[in-house]
């Protein structure tokens, strides 16, 4: 499950920055049908996240347990300034804020699933 929610969230930060170059290029069509697909991928990285989370419940002890819901808390920030940042820039209106949110829950997210969190990258 671990690799289907690493895949499924590249596959959303790829569809992201297609729809924001779409968007730039003002192709809004492009940009419109990308950020479609990027909110079904949302669902499928809230699906497959929650299934990691209900494992950390399952399977370990509190301090873990604290940090995977912290995780998927900033998983869910993360999804929801990229979809302000999409929404924001096709309406014209100033998206600086919601990049400082972006970049930031990105941070949160990678060093709390890649280094703190033990269930990062099975092989």
């Amino acid at each position: 499950m671990t690799h289907m929610h690493i895949t499924a969230w590249v596959v959303g930060i790829i569809l992201f920055i297609l729809a924001i170059s779409m968007r730039d290029r003002d192709n809004a069509k492009a940009a419109k049908i990308l950020h479609m697909i990027l909110r079904l991928d949302y669902l499928f990285i809230l699906y497959t996240g929650g299934v990691l989370v209900w494992d950390y419940i399952a399977n370990s002890g509190m301090p873990i347990l604290a940090e995977a819901i912290t995780k998927g808390l900033a998983g869910i920030w993360m999804i929801a300034a990229m979809e302000m940042i999409l929404v924001k820039k096709s309406k014209g209106k100033p998206t600086k804020s919601f990049w400082i949110q972006f970049w930031i829950a990105l941070i949160i997210v990678l060093v709390l699933g890649f280094v703190r969190l033990p269930m990062g990258i099975q092989l």
